[in-house]
């Protein structure tokens, strides 16, 4: 069935739209509501919304936005202050899910490198799901709130070595050392280069952008900023998400911080909905029957 963008576009806003009123009406939380409408509509059932790379793109940019915002609520400080929940109970978390799924996917009988596949896969999380339930729940600021972001921000991290791994298990590199050690400097070169640029240049930056008093200009800049982070970090091999969020954390420390938040939140809810939708498009119906089930 062929689609042009513009139509998938159109139908994912529509589908968002009527979404959003029925599941306020029910008092249920809009992201069930957009996985269900991703389902039917979805190339599976009724091949409504088009797949291909524009589509997931902008659905992707959702999440980019999502961690974006949140890192505009976490300062520096609140950051290292994170840092046991962040390495310890993150660590501990990952390691421990990991481990037990091997464990079971050998029992099961699969390859010690199919099983370390599988583990990697399931000791992960999604970032955007949890983060939107904690937000809409006005939980983000809780005990259990700080300690899912932290567990949250490790897993992005974790994805790293996950993604070195499997082509190392698979046979397509043979010097695991090499490959992780370039992995880990890569990791660390990107974390330099964002605090770097925040420090000496975001602030700066913004002080010039506010003195124009053009709210487009300062609307542009802080895209630019989001989406640049975004793409360093996915070009030095880490998440597009995690970019954002320390692109939020450095713009935190300015003061032009809620004024940021008012500019970006449109469109995170927006592209952050289209993003729940195309999940949705993904398994079949069989497939969440069984997963309910």
């Amino acid at each position: 069935m062929g689609h042009h963008a513009l139509d998938g576009i159109l139908i994912l806003l529509s589908l968002s739209v009527i979404t959003l009123v029925l599941m306020r009406r029910i008092h249920l939380p809009p992201i069930l509501g957009y996985l269900v409408v991703g389902v039917l509509a979805g190339q599976n059932v009724l091949d409504w919304i088009p797949t291909g790379h524009t589509i997931e793109f902008l659905a992707e940019l959702g999440v980019v936005f999502l961690l974006f915002m949140i890192g505009l609520e976490v300062s520096i400080p609140y950051l290292l202050s994170m840092r046991k929940i962040l390495l310890g109970l993150g660590g501990v978390q990952v390691l421990l899910s990991t481990l037990s799924t091997i464990v079971i996917a050998m029992w099961s009988g699969l390859s010690l490198e199919a099983a370390i596949a599988v583990g990697g896969a399931l000791a992960l999380s999604s970032t955007a799901i949890v983060i939107k339930q904690l937000q809409e729940q006005l939980e983000m600021q809780s005990r259990h709130g700080r300690n899912a972001l932290g567990i949250l921000l490790f897993q992005d991290l974790a994805v790293v070595p996950f993604l070195v791994a499997i082509p190392i298990l698979a046979g397509a590199s043979e010097n695991m050392t090499m490959a992780f050690g370039m992995a880990f400097l890569k990791a660390v070169l990107a974390f330099v280069i964002m605090f770097a640029a925040g420090h000496w240049l975001l602030r700066p930056l913004m002080r010039y952008v506010a003195a124009a008093y053009s709210i487009e200009l300062f609307t542009l800049t802080i895209l630019l900023v989001a989406l640049l982070a975004a793409w360093i970090t996915q070009y030095m091999g880490l998440s597009l998400a995690l970019g954002a969020f320390l692109a939020g954390v450095m713009l935190a420390e300015t003061e032009f911080k809620h004024q940021i938040e008012t500019e970006v939140r449109p469109f995170r809810d927006v592209l952050l909905g289209l993003f729940f939708i195309v999940v949705g498009t993904e398994p079949s119906i069989s497939q969440v029957i069984s997963a309910i089930t």
